[in-house]
């Protein structure tokens, strides 16, 4: 199969949880799961550490919907993996490409995700606050059943606890204050700039990022969806854990 990359109005829209597309194609994979391809998507697929949005896809002048259990994205095309509600061969044979469809996000979840997102960002702001600036930010996982960010490098275990109620002040200080957050495509280097003057290696200069900002602190480069206020993260309790340092 050969399409175009999949246009992502969550980039642009990020609190938009219904929109329209067409249909490019239905198809069975090699998994046996049901896909649908359109030309574009709010869906969030899973990614950057934050899971897949789920909701529903109905087609146009049919009753047919197709509940959306899981969202992929290879090579810049969004699959949407799930189940044709009540089907049958009749029903599958009425997908075809062309047909206009509507979306619909599921609104708890991807509140949710969201909210988890914009915290392990917020935890990334609140690390520099607190004189932990110098380690480095790795890995993400956002997901409601034990989400994390980790970090390279040292925190001296005399330090820990109380670095970690700091940590835990500023982060709730940050979310009763509240601000807005925005997430806007740009030019690279007006991203540098926005971003502090820096920008990771992985993104090219050739490129046009999309730049996370909360309140007025420094931005930073990201693809996911989040809150649109600091104050809608509600609270938060950081833990400090040490990990086994790799050689």
């Amino acid at each position: 199969m050969d399409f175009s990359p999949t246009k992502l109005l969550y980039y642009d829209h990020m609190f938009l949880l219904q929109s329209s597309a067409t249909l490019l194609s239905f198809f069975k994979g090699d998994d046996g799961r049901r896909a649908l391809i359109l030309d574009s998507t709010i869906f969030h697929p899973q990614g950057g550490g934050q899971p897949s949005d789920t909701g529903f896809i109905s087609i146009s002048e049919s009753d047919i919907k197709f509940i959306v259990q899981d969202v992929r994205s290879k090579d810049g095309v969004v699959f949407h993996f799930g189940v044709v509600e009540d089907s049958n061969e009749e029903l599958e044979s009425k997908l075809e490409k062309g047909k206009e469809v509507s979306l619909q996000v599921d609104e708890s979840r991807r509140k949710l995700n969201s909210r988890l997102h914009s915290a392990g960002h917020l935890l990334d702001i609140c690390m520099q606050k607190v004189g932990l600036g110098n380690l480095e930010p790795g890995k993400g996982y956002h997901f409601p059943d034990g989400p994390f960010v980790e970090y390279k490098g040292v925190v001296p275990q005399n330090e820990l606890q109380g670095k970690q109620r700091e940590l835990e002040l500023d982060a709730n200080a940050l979310i009763s204050r509240g601000g807005k957050v925005t997430a806007t495509v740009l030019p690279y280097a007006e991203a540098v700039e926005l971003c502090g003057g820096c920008l990771p290696d992985y993104i090219p200069q050739s490129s046009n990022p999309r730049i996370l900002k909360f309140g007025n602190n420094p931005g930073c480069p990201c693809g996911g969806t989040h809150v649109s206020d600091i104050s809608e993260i509600i609270s938060m309790k950081p833990l400090l854990k040490f990990g086994r340092r790799r050689e």
